[in-house]
């Protein structure tokens, strides 16, 4: 079943080369040495100065999504349910015997003040190099801590923080410009094997359509988000010459909205690369596919690749405690089929040997809906690991700029 999978993408991968539409928005028209047409797709990213490295994968990024959906998973490779820090381990290998191909990753304990008394900072490093040895995509979040309260980034108690990070010589922009320098060590230290920098797809402020974060809607306006997002980007791409980084936004629309809903306090199509959703629909099928919907047609007209950068259901449950058993088929795989998205990204498996709750979003050896994942895992659409092309080397008829 992998081979014809792996087959089907190819054959895929090769029609899209060839015979990429020439009335798609944003597409050259030149002609070749024969004198026949050749259509050029033309992306552009945040960053002018992004290493040709980000550029290859920005762009295979565009070219996976004609095809198929990447399948994801947050801190896969860190810990899984019953394991901790293990080289090589992962929850999703154990049950189909392939990694993810996108690794999703929070950065925020390597930026605040928890960094150093952080024990899995360590193995954050060690493991995006690992997925990126394999040829996997990093994606990276960060759940970072309130630089006015000290609280956590759940504390939206105060709505003066991002007026604060924006007022010039503030001990809170000292703090959190003193945050951001450690992330921009981090990213331009970050080498693969080659000793090239490892681009990372970077989501700050992911969620900021909800009220729960400090960077919310109920403790910012519209303008202090906007002037907070930019001001971020600024100083990592030209302050601190952060140069591997695709920078992602990532509402969250749980029910179903417009396509307009995914510009809620969008900061420019000068300042985003990657158009996200995080989505906690439950079993509200109809709204994901909705959504889906609308996240395609806005990446099309933008030309900027998307995806679903948060998923699951905690537990894989339904509320009277039994298992959703087909929930990776019916609730997933499906709504994805022809739907052009790069990447479907599940929740955490949070390390639980002794199951005193139900906080996983992924299956594990044992767990109900694992043979039903196994059907996804077959599913021509879905990649994994294994089923990628090499995400580092520009495609063919793609530029970026």
């Amino acid at each position: 079943m992998k081979m014809i999978k792996r087959m089907n993408w190819l054959i895929l991968l090769l029609f899209t080369i060839v015979s990429c539409s020439k009335d798609s928005p944003g597409v050259d028209e030149t002609e070749g040495e024969t004198g026949e047409e050749i259509d050029n797709t033309s992306l552009s990213l945040v960053d002018s100065k992004a290493t040709e490295t980000t550029k290859a994968l920005y762009a295979n990024l565009w070219v996976v999504q004609q095809n198929g959906t990447m399948f994801g998973h947050h801190d896969d490779l860190i810990y899984g349910r019953n394991w901790y820090a293990e080289n090589g381990r992962s929850d999703i290998k154990d049950i189909v015997g392939d990694y993810p191909a996108v690794f999703s990753v929070d950065v925020a304990e390597i930026m605040d003040d928890r960094s150093d008394a952080s024990d899995l900072n360590d193995d954050r490093i060690r493991t995006i190099k690992e997925a990126r040895s394999r040829g996997e995509v990093i994606i990276a979040n960060m759940h970072l801590n309130n630089p006015l309260t000290g609280g956590d980034s759940w504390d939206n108690s105060s709505n003066i923080v991002a007026k604060e990070i924006l007022t010039e010589g503030s001990v809170t922009q000292v703090k959190y410009l003193g945050w951001l320098d450690k992330l921009a060590d981090f990213a331009n230290n970050l080498k693969d094997n080659n000793g090239e920098l490892i681009p990372i797809i970077f989501r700050p402020f992911h969620e900021h359509t909800q009220t729960w974060s400090w960077w919310g809607r109920s403790a910012t306006t519209q303008t202090e988000f906007l002037q907070l997002w930019k001001f971020t980007v600024d100083y990592l791409k030209d302050s601190k010459q952060v140069h591997n980084f695709i920078y992602a936004i990532s509402p969250q629309l749980d029910q179903a909205g417009s396509k307009e809903s995914f510009l809620f306090r969008w900061p420019g199509d000068d300042y985003v690369d990657f158009i996200g959703m995080d989505s906690y629909h439950g079993t509200n099928t109809s709204a994901f596919s909705t959504n889906l919907r609308n996240l395609a047609l806005l990446s099309g007209e933008k030309m900027m690749p998307c995806g679903v950068t948060e998923t699951g259901v905690e537990g894989i449950r339904n509320g009277d405690g039994t298992p959703i058993t087909e929930y990776w088929t019916r609730e997933i795989g499906i709504p994805l089929s022809g739907k052009e998205i790069s990447m479907v990204v599940l929740w955490r498996n949070k390390y639980d040997p002794s199951n005193t709750g139900h906080h996983y979003f992924a299956p594990f050896e044992g767990e109900p809906t694992a043979p039903n994942f196994r059907d996804f895992y077959d599913m021509s659409h879905i990649l994994f690991s294994g089923d990628l092309p090499n995400m580092y080397s520009m495609p063919n008829d793609v530029t970026v700029k």
